[in-house]
């Protein structure tokens, strides 16, 4: 038995009427018409990319997600980060979740980063993320280094560790309080976000990697890990199509063994997959598509 593939002409249509859902849904429960603004515009936004990418020859399918990561990621970073002075850092979300400010920094690390990832996968480390929609623009695409060794992937959560620990001393140790829209704020997310792109981006070259810092530093796929794990869309494959020729296997930015998984009649269970379909673009035979379904075996 063969996995269902999600049509890509219908899968731009799903995912707006989810997010309008979520912003009717928050609109009518809040009373608040900011909710209809911004999950509207966060759905039509990827709708758009997603579109453009279903419509565009497989040479050129990147420009649909790249188009997707600067609408939504310009629009998180520039307006919702700076003109409306929000700390959009994951340091930004502890706070608020302390003080228990129900801010859009804790609506998108809810809804991006933890509680949707259970329906799209990590999807927003490569459609929207706003660091990533730079250091995809570099040129090392197809990495020319093998992955680094197990230690570096502690990173992540070394990363996870230290910022957790900032905010429970700043908290706790010296009553440090945050205020909605204050020039604190602002500096916060001004320099976190230097120090992403300047470590991104060096580590980028060193490594010979566009995705290095999404794999060895970035501390947002600690809260996506399990809910990841359990995604109901992932990518799937035919295995009768797949002649285990690789080509998916060297053209993933995060490093996964595709072909292993459908090879094996299995979807791609690795909780490393952004969903950035560059496997589905570079596949000769044709052989991997989305699914939305189980884990269960395919064959």
């Amino acid at each position: 038995m063969t996995p269902k593939s999600l049509n890509l002409f219908v899968l731009p249509a799903i995912m707006l009427a989810i997010f309008l859902t979520i912003a009717v849904a928050l609109w009518l429960s809040t009373g608040n018409a900011f909710y209809l603004f911004n999950f509207g515009y966060i759905g039509t936004a990827l709708a758009i990319g997603m579109g453009v990418y279903a419509a565009l020859p497989a040479r050129k399918k990147p420009m649909g997600r790249r188009l997707a990561q600067f609408l939504i990621g310009t629009y998180m970073l520039v307006f919702l980060g700076l003109l409306q002075r929000e700390n959009m850092q994951i340091e930004g979300f502890f706070f608020y979740l302390l003080a228990g400010i129900f801010a859009g920094s804790v609506i998108h690390y809810l809804v991006a980063k933890i509680v949707g990832v259970f329906i799209f996968n990590r999807g927003w480390c490569g459609w929207a993320c706003w660091t990533a929609m730079i250091l995809d623009l570099l040129p090392f695409k197809r990495h020319k280094t093998e992955p680094l060794a197990a230690p570096w992937w502690g990173l992540r959560y070394v990363h996870f560790g230290l910022s957790l620990g900032l905010v429970a001393w700043l908290w706790w140790g010296t009553g440090y309080r945050v205020e909605m829209q204050s020039v604190t704020e602002l500096y916060w997310l001004v320099v976190g976000n230097l120090l992403y792109y300047v470590i991104g981006i060096g580590l980028a070259f060193v490594l010979q990697d566009n995705r290095a810092f999404c794999k060895y530093v970035c501390p947002i796929p600690t809260l996506q890990k399990i809910p990841a794990r359990f995604a109901l869309l992932k990518i799937a494959g035919n295995a009768e199509k797949c002649n285990d020729c690789g080509a998916c296997n060297k053209m993933c930015p995060m490093d996964i063994n595709i072909s292993g998984y459908i090879q094996q009649g299995r979807r791609v269970l690795s909780t490393e997959c952004i969903m950035c379909l560059e496997c589905i673009n570079v596949c000769a035979k044709d052989a991997l598509f989305v699914n939305f379904g189980n884990d269960r075996e395919v064959r």
